[in-house]
């Protein structure tokens, strides 16, 4: 039999009876604000076209790598998920079935608070996902999404999302970004500019990717300076269609500063495909330099996401491609490696980076003394494995006592999965709230600061450090 499924009202708020009262209060103040979600993955497409989505299988669980990454931990192969069966019928249902049977094995995770929050509040079931139910929830979520009130542009309203942003290649034409923009729809819906594949000669496909940027901005991209120039040109276009931010994957957080002989000689060398992985971190390190002076410019916020090994499992990236739970985390250093930029741009407080890691170790050690000092850096919140509960803690615990609250930029989360955005904000504001009662339960702040830091944690530190 089937356990009932009930979302407790202070599920994450502290043990402690009077900083569990206090974070009642704080969490009150915040719980029903705008959701600005200033950095994610979900796909243009569904708000341009606003056509109902498929099926359960392929909203909930096949964008969502975190549920894949652990399917495939316990030996459910990418084909019985659904992965790389072009020429075979997918049947969405089974797929629903065998995650259904293994749901089980998110207990404890951050997934399942995101999805039980999102069978509870947004499809209105009362009993817990199984072996059992899987067939009774992939009816109803299937009716849900039938119904007018269930199509993306009316999710996106209910949810009371303020702005939304995608992330696409500088290559993209942003078609359907253009498409929201002159509907009657006054969602708001932007993109960021992401150029991994034009700035990374390991990119798969980075030549061709070059003679692409070329044709798209008339530049012929074979010095330096050419190359530079379309860049800039992709970036204008980015801004036009409103536009905010640029978004750099980079394997490390490495920067440099070469002269423009060794810019252009770098170039060619990199252009000409003969070049060793070491040009390669050299080239995407003066990149990051020159983004930097871009976006003093232009004034787009800059972030960057270091520290993943990424397609770490060589035959899955073959077979099934990119974004699939192959990535990791890696070690990574800031204090060196951002030195070369800061030297040139730190201080300039008409630039804004925003940092992220996924190495924890650097919190206190190096993140929050850079963030501390540099009027250019901010502080983005824990991300991706460490979009938890408890990595929301550590962050808090290891960050606010050298950078205070406010070189942070409150809260991001980079998803593809639409619907799991209101679950994620409401563990962020519970857990920036938590963090919060225990500070006031201890007398280090009083309420009234802790509900304005709640407020600006919230709403205020996004809307300002991302330009919203």
């Amino acid at each position: 039999m089937s356990s009932p499924l009930n979302l407790h009202a202070d599920r994450l708020f502290p043990v402690e009876t009077k900083a569990r009262e206090i974070c009642r209060d704080l969490y009150e103040s915040v719980a029903s604000l705008p959701i600005l979600s200033p950095h994610g993955h979900t796909d243009p497409k569904w708000f341009s076209l606003n056509k109902p989505f498929e099926n359960p299988t392929d909203l909930l669980l096949t964008p969502d790598h975190y549920l894949v990454r652990m399917l495939f931990s316990q030996g459910v192969t990418m084909e019985q998920l659904g992965f790389g069966t072009k020429n075979v019928a997918r049947d969405p249902k089974a797929i629903w079935k065998i995650f259904a049977t293994n749901y089980y094995l998110y207990r404890g995770t951050p997934s399942s608070l995101w999805l039980d929050y999102v069978f509870s509040q947004v499809f209105n079931l009362d009993i817990k996902l199984d072996e059992n139910t899987a067939d009774h929830y992939y009816d109803a979520i299937s009716s849900f999404l039938a119904k007018p009130e269930f199509l993306p542009r009316s999710l996106f309203d209910q949810f009371n999302i303020e702005v939304l942003s995608t992330t696409e290649s500088p290559l993209d034409n942003l078609e359907h970004h253009q498409t929201i923009i002159e509907s009657n729809w006054n969602g708001r819906i932007i993109s960021a500019f992401r150029p991994d594949p034009i700035v990374d000669p390991e990119f798969e496909g980075f030549e061709s990717n070059i003679s692409r940027l070329a044709e798209l901005t008339g530049e012929t991209c074979d010095t330096f300076q050419s190359y530079i120039n379309a860049i800039v040109k992709r970036r204008e276009y980015f801004i036009s269609k409103g536009v905010t931010s640029s978004d750099h994957g980079h394997p490390t957080a490495s920067t440099a500063d070469l002269s423009d002989i060794e810019c252009e000689c770098l170039y060619q060398k990199i252009i000409s495909g003969d070049f060793s992985a070491n040009d390669a971190e050299i080239f995407r390190a003066q990149m990051l330099t020159e983004m930097a002076s871009m976006s003093i410019a232009d004034g787009l916020v800059m972030q960057i996401h270091p520290g993943s090994f990424r397609n770490h499992n060589p035959t899955l990236f073959n077979k099934f491609g990119r974004d699939k739970g192959a990535d990791l985390p890696m070690q990574t250093e800031y204090v060196n490696a951002l030195k070369p930029l800061l030297d040139k741009y730190g201080n300039n407080s008409d630039l804004t980076i925003i940092l992220f890691t996924l190495d924890e170790t650097t919190y206190s050690r190096e993140l929050a003394p850079l963030a501390g000092h540099y009027p250019a850096l901010k502080l983005g919140p824990s991300w991706w494995f460490h979009d938890s509960p408890q990595g929301m803690l550590r962050f808090r615990e290891q960050i606010t006592e050298t950078a205070g609250f406010y070189n942070t930029v409150g809260f991001n989360d980079d998803t593809r999965a639409f619907l799991s955005i209101p679950a994620r904000h409401d563990v962020a504001r519970r857990m920036d709230c938590h963090f919060l009662a225990n500070l006031v339960a201890q007398h280090r702040i009083d309420m009234n600061d802790a509900m304005d830091v709640a407020y600006d944690l919230t709403y205020g530190l996004a809307k300002k450090a991302y330009k919203l």
